[in-house]
């Protein structure tokens, strides 16, 4: 049959994209038995990830697919984390082995950027892939790689080459308290007690409080009240755990879980169980290859020990984006979204995971819940200084002289804990400024080291401690190159939800880098952000461009 004059009629073919056969079954095959929840989504991606080494178009089709899921919703997530690789239709894959490079402000410091430089000009591109990364979260090691899953701390040019030589990739695992140890220690006898019924989550929840336990993770919000908020709340109910510490200059829940990983899950199963909790959700940095594994290795053994009972704990990998640390953000990406933060209110404790109460906490609150309840809340809290309660664990990099997580108490000084702590300033070096709370937490000079740290005791100078990361600069660091470095990792790590964040940090270190600093536009462009941006990114990505005006004249004026 002709339809017109040399027309005829084709077999009909479907529209789209169309579903091939071999990777439906390698994908298959990969996911076994796992269920097909749309909030595995992210976990699935990174089984295909880990298996081929990138994301091809063939395997997003048919994941989608499997998981009944458009093929768009699986690309919008896949695409907008980091460390997926995304490779389109007659595209080519990257190299099989990828190097990171951190060029984030402890390594910039320590010379990343030349380091970065020299291993690309003699590699093979088809081979080996050298990529400029934000921070992961081994500034104390500075300047700090990745090559594949192994980490080289105080990294060269040669002993990456070396690494690549000898075929190196996998992470190292190193020694830590396991689970038969950290027993023999009176481990897991807290949880024991709650439940009994000897504790409950106000019983807890009043020690935390006389103890001065916060929110560790940068907001410093009283533990002991959110516990009651959440335990007053109807069920079911979750408990989030969040170890995305994504904040340049932080990596103490990394040091923490390197070494005494059960102290965080004993803390854990306490508060998921005082508060009666269904489950537990670990949200965990891609970064952190050895975290991860003895993560995954210590709560089988929990399982198979017969610790872990009614409430289990379920480990997330997070995939590349600083924005999962900020709460509804993780959320989101536990849910298997892109991770894009939630409007508030509703605050998460009342409309959290999967719309339900959720109690959310950092790595290093929950290390301290053990201790808290054997000690007493009169041992944590007379750690402190000059009226603060308890320890901190502050990562301390740059120009020091013993960099690493001191842990001290609360209302240090600066000056106490470089000269008491960290050996004073490397040789050669003055002590200039310092990040007291990471990026965002703006930048102090050294006439201001006598200020003690903690919550709330920086407000009045546009600062704060946030996650207690502290880098040190020197008389030989340019603070204008400081605010660039930072304003290029915001820029970098914005999920672009909202106007003033995304196109303002673009703007802002348009205008850094430009050198001849306007500061009527500058100080325009900042009260933008700080006022109408979503989340605390937006809002405080500009602060350490506001401390060099305001603390370093002689560097604006340059």
């Amino acid at each position: 049959m002709t339809f017109g004059k040399g027309l005829s009629r084709k077999p009909s073919q479907p529209k789209g994209r169309q579903l091939e056969d071999a990777a439906l079954g390698e994908v298959q095959g990969l996911l076994g038995d796992e269920p097909r929840r749309r909030d595995l989504l992210i976990e699935h991606l990174h089984k295909i990830q880990d298996a081929f080494g990138c994301l091809e178009a063939r395997h997003l089709r048919a994941l989608a697919h499997e998981m009944r899921l458009s093929q768009a919703e699986v690309y919008e997530v896949a695409s907008f984390y980091h460390h997926f690789d995304v490779v389109r239709e007659g595209e080519a894959g990257p190299a099989p082995v990828t190097v990171r490079v951190c060029d984030s402000i402890a390594c910039s410091l320590k010379g990343a950027d030349a380091l970065a430089a020299a291993l690309q000009s003699g590699v093979d591109p088809s081979k080996v892939r050298i990529q400029k990364v934000p921070c992961i979260g081994r500034c104390d090691g500075a300047p700090a790689v990745q090559v594949g899953k192994h980490a080289i701390d105080n990294a060269s040019e040669v002993t990456v080459r070396s690494a690549l030589f000898e075929g190196v990739g996998a992470a190292v695992i190193p020694d830590y308290t396991g689970l038969d140890a950290y027993r023999n220690g009176g481990g897991y006898q807290v949880l024991e007690r709650v439940r009994s019924g000897e504790l409950d989550a106000a019983a807890i929840a009043d020690k935390a409080l006389e103890a001065g336990l916060r929110g560790l993770g940068g907001a410093g919000f009283p533990t002991g009240t959110k516990w009651k908020i959440v335990n007053d709340l109807p069920g079911p109910k979750y408990l989030t755990i969040n170890g995305d510490e994504g904040e340049p200059g932080t990596f103490k829940d990394r040091y923490h879980l390197e070494r005494d990983p059960h102290r965080l899950l004993e803390g854990a199963l306490v508060a998921a169980h005082a508060i009666s909790a269904v489950r537990i959700y670990l949200y965990m940095r891609d970064e952190y290859p050895a975290v991860l594994e003895i993560l995954k290795t210590e709560i089988e053994a929990l399982r198979a020990a017969g610790i872990i009972t009614t409430i289990d704990i379920e480990l997330r990998r997070g995939a590349g984006a600083y924005i999962c640390g900020e709460e509804s953000a993780m959320i989101e990406s536990i849910e298997g979204k892109r991770g894009l933060p939630r409007h508030r209110p509703p605050f998460i404790a009342q409309v959290g995971l999967f719309g339900r109460p959720t109690l959310n906490h950092n790595v290093e609150t929950l290390f301290w819940i053990r201790d808290i309840v054997e000690k007493g809340p009169e041992w944590f809290a007379a750690k402190g200084r000059r009226g603060h309660k308890g320890f901190r664990s502050f990562s301390v990099s740059g120009r020091v002289r013993e960099p690493g997580v001191k842990l001290a108490p609360a209302g240090i000084t600066m000056n106490e804990l470089l000269n008491e702590f960290c050996g004073g300033m490397e040789e050669g070096h003055s002590f200039k400024g310092y990040l007291p709370g990471g990026a965002s937490g703006g930048i102090l000079p050294a006439a201001l080291a006598d200020e003690p740290l903690d919550f709330g005791t920086l407000d009045k100078h546009g600062c704060f401690i946030g996650s207690h990361a502290i880098v040190v600069f020197s008389d030989k660091d340019d603070i204008r190159d400081v605010a660039l470095n930072l304003m290029r990792f915001f820029k970098h790590e914005s999920c672009g939800q909202c106007t003033p964040c995304r196109s303002g940090t673009e703007k802002m270190e348009h205008l850094l880098a430009r050198g001849d600093w306007d500061a009527a536009k500058i100080a325009d462009l900042d009260g933008v952000m700080r006022t109408a941006s979503i989340c605390g990114l937006g809002q405080a990505a500009s602060n350490p461009v506001a401390s060099v005006l305001k603390f370093f004249p002689e560097e604006f004026g340059k």
